[in-house]
């Protein structure tokens, strides 16, 4: 098992290609971006995570990683493909399906076939009915779930050293794909089937998201009662057995916005507690929006002029640039379409196609409302003047 072929080079994709291309293994990726492969094979990065841009160049000066639009064969398979969903919410394994008939050509006897999306449950048995579909004898193959498991921001470390759960579509599939994941992960390895794999993902991201949720609760609440909500967490975190998790403008990013409702659609009515979660945190970007809008009109009303709007951050985390599901950048294109004069401010990102990024301190010279949207390390040493109006959705700015 040396020859790896990871379909997808995106934010899981690319570190997980590099750091088996480091470990040395022979790394054949793939994605349908031309200028996406071009990148990588230059041994550069199109995507802003801490230590992956020294570990791309090392695998490509070494010739362990080579980028194409199409695959090869290999002795395992990784498919690292996003899962977004349909409108109303609806799982959408489009591209899964599609990156496993692109393999499908390729796939031999004895191959590992791994899926680390996240996923819908029942997704892993897809590919191996697709690969059927293709004419491919899975008796023959080794096909696993095995979610990604990292943080952004420290993907590079986490794929290492977070334990990781395999479940294959047989107990020898199982088997042969923990066999490699500890070639290369320090954690434990830890073995059960498929659909629990695939649930198990979701429920990490579940449950994430129903923490977030009582704190973004909590600090609509106290803002009708006229507390600070910071204080009130740090407060009440100092119970042993309490530990709030902090508020913010809502909850972006490919898993924690988007996976639970892998669960609600096919829990329905049973899935109570995780869909009021996910609308209490789609309220709350909403409940952004109309405080940032009274600010503003506010302003307008005393100044007789329009208010210039600075949106600190436009990324769905602090201090990386993944724009995916961010209620940063739904806000500032809230703003923008109804007509409100905005400064958007995002540190990690340089140039964006739909409008013009200001840098943060001359965003903050001109604004008139200043509203943190995303905790960025750039934005914690600002010195605001006090004839501005500060919105602090993230608590960088008490």
């Amino acid at each position: 098992m040396k020859k790896i072929c990871v379909i997808g080079l995106g934010y899981i994709g690319l570190p997980t290609a590099a750091l088996l291309a480091n470990k040395g293994y022979d790394v054949h990726g793939v994605d349908v971006i031309q200028s996406t492969v071009d990148t990588i094979n230059r041994g550069e990065i199109h995507i802003v995570e801490p230590e992956l841009d020294t570990f791309v160049q090392a695998a490509v000066k070494s010739e362990k990683l080579k980028a194409r639009v199409t695959p090869i064969e290999a002795d395992v398979f990784i498919i690292a493909v996003p899962t977004p969903f349909h409108e109303g919410f609806v799982p959408n394994i489009d591209y899964v399906v599609s990156a496993t008939r692109a393999i499908a050509p390729y796939v031999k006897e004895g191959n590992i076939v791994i899926l680390e999306s996240t996923s819908p449950v029942g997704t892993t048995d897809r590919v191996e009915e697709v690969l059927k579909e293709e004419g491919v004898d899975t008796s023959k193959l080794y096909i696993a779930h095995c979610p990604e498991r990292v943080l952004p921001g420290q993907i590079m470390r986490e794929l290492v050293e977070n334990d990781r759960i395999v479940g294959g579509t047989s107990a020898e599939a199982t088997q042969k794909t923990v066999e490699f994941y500890r070639t290369f992960v320090d954690g434990e390895v830890l073995s059960t089937n498929a659909k629990t794999a695939e649930m198990a993902k979701l429920t990490e991201n579940s449950f994430r998201d129903t923490n977030i949720a009582f704190a973004n609760e909590l600090s609509i609440l106290c803002d009708k009662f006229g507390i600070d909500v910071w204080e009130l967490i740090a407060l009440t975190n100092r119970h042993p057995r309490v530990n709030v998790l902090q508020p913010g403008a809502g909850v972006g990013g490919h898993c924690i916005a988007v996976d639970p409702w892998f669960i609600v659609h096919a829990g329905g009515e049973d899935a109570k507690m995780i869909r009021t979660a996910r609308e209490v945190n789609t309220y709350k970007t909403e409940w952004a929006i109309e405080k940032i809008k009274n600010a503003a009109l506010k302003f307008e009303n005393e100044q007789g002029r329009k208010a210039k709007i600075a949106c600190m951050g436009l990324a769905f985390k602090p201090n990386i640039d993944d724009l995916r599901e961010s209620p940063a950048l739904y806000i500032t294109r809230r703003l923008i379409a109804d007509e409100f004069e905005v400064l958007p401010v995002e540190p990690n990102i340089k140039k964006f196609s739909e409008f013009d990024v200001v840098e943060y301190p001359s965003a903050v010279e001109q604004a008139d409302v200043i509203t943190f949207l995303v905790g960025h390390k750039e934005f914690n040493s600002l010195e605001i003047t006090d004839e501005k109006t500060i919105i602090d959705f993230c608590g960088i700015y008490r």
